[in-house]
């Protein structure tokens, strides 16, 4: 009998984790088993588990204990047991999988490229976090740069499509004008910082804590970027537009208070758990109300206006230019870092809940090492 190990928070204390190991059950007939070999865990997951009831994050990986959830990322596994005729056992695939040491899916609708999971429980989620790519012929996937795919291909994803819907609304009327990006130095904001920073009439300012400052600007990307108490550098009377990657309350008030003509205020995550707004509260500000982004409304919005293949073939491209920038030997802008066991996985989320620790470092994680 095989077991599955999987790290389980506290829905209501993210500090608060514990390791459970069950005894995997027998395949039912259609179902294939996935060994999770490597997952990346970034702020971006920090943001999936604070916002986990209201985006329902909690619900594609259900522990069945009260109170207790399963963080989603992204990584690689290989089929270990097959009752599916389409998949056979050994197949790489790329996905959204649990904090766990493996999974069972449900494979439907089969193509060459991908298939989806079938689990009842996950049909009325988002169809694009269902989705498994078969690594043979996935455009996205070399099989030298797993880690960094793992890293940042759902991120620069996101990062794409944030660039895109800003392009697409024309910047809400801050075009000419400034872009502010919060918690500058993660990997969602510098991916968005790199599109953005193509667009004519467009500033990117890079907003962070003074300690990751020198990182960011060595990215190349931000036009300025300044630590969180220097806003007062921008001037008050310009057209901008706010991208918040962090959550924090305090920060927001600042930018709604200084900017006058703040066109869009546009919440991608929560990275400063410690110091996420309290729900309803954006909406004393002055200025536009908060909005959450919500990718694949961009993603359906697009494929139905320039079809499945040209936005595939852009997305391709956007990646390839983003990872040659990224991967580059003289100056990498990300190096992985492993982190293998129940001991390593549960000090790494403990580490990057924190919020600290050096930007240049991703973290990769497996529970079935």
């Amino acid at each position: 009998m095989t077991t599955t190990t999987q790290l389980l928070i506290r829905k209501d204390d993210l500090s608060s984790t514990r390791i459970r190991t069950t005894e995997d059950a027998a395949l039912a007939k259609g179902q294939v088993r996935l060994r999770i070999d490597r997952f990346a865990l970034t702020a971006n997951n920090i943001t999936y588990a604070a916002f986990g009831e209201s985006m329902n994050y909690w619900q594609f990986f259900p522990t069945g204990e009260e109170g207790w959830g399963c963080i989603p990322v992204w990584g690689f596994g290989s089929v270990v047991q097959s009752l599916h005729p389409g998949v056979a056992v050994g197949e790489r695939l790329y996905g959204y999988v649990p904090m766990a040491s493996s999974i069972v899916l449900a494979p439907e609708r089969l193509s060459p490229a991908r298939f989806a999971d079938g689990a009842p429980h996950r049909a009325a989620l988002p169809a694009v976090y269902n989705q498994y790519f078969r690594c043979a012929s996935d455009p996205l996937y070399t099989s030298g740069t797993e880690d960094l795919q793992a890293l940042l291909r759902p991120l620069f994803i996101t990062s794409w499509l944030i660039d895109d819907f800003f392009d697409d609304n024309d910047f809400f009327g801050a075009r000419p004008g400034v872009v502010l990006l919060s918690s500058a130095s993660s990997k969602t904001a510098y991916g968005t910082a790199f599109q953005m920073h193509r667009r004519d009439g467009i500033e990117v300012v890079g907003l962070t804590s003074a300690t990751n400052k020198a990182f960011c600007e060595s990215l190349g990307c931000y036009h300025r970027v300044l630590a969180y108490e220097e806003l007062d550098q921008v001037a008050a009377d310009a057209a901008c537009v706010y991208v918040d990657f962090a959550g924090n309350g305090e920060l927001r008030r600042a930018i709604h208070t200084r900017f006058p003509q703040l066109r869009h205020d546009c919440v991608i995550g929560g990275t400063h758990v410690e110091q996420l707004a309290p729900a309803g509260s954006a909406k004393e500000l002055p200025g536009p109300r908060a909005t959450f982004f919500f990718a694949p409304a961009q993603i359906k919005k697009r494929t139905t206006e320039w079809g499945e293949q040209a936005f595939g073939q852009r997305m391709v491209q956007a990646w390839q230019d983003f990872l040659a920038t990224v991967a580059q030997p003289t100056a990498p802008w990300l190096v992985a870092e492993h982190h293998d066991g129940a001991a390593a996985v549960q000090a790494a989320y403990a580490q990057v809940l924190s919020g600290r620790g050096d930007p240049r470092i991703g973290h990769i994680l497996s529970l079935s090492r």
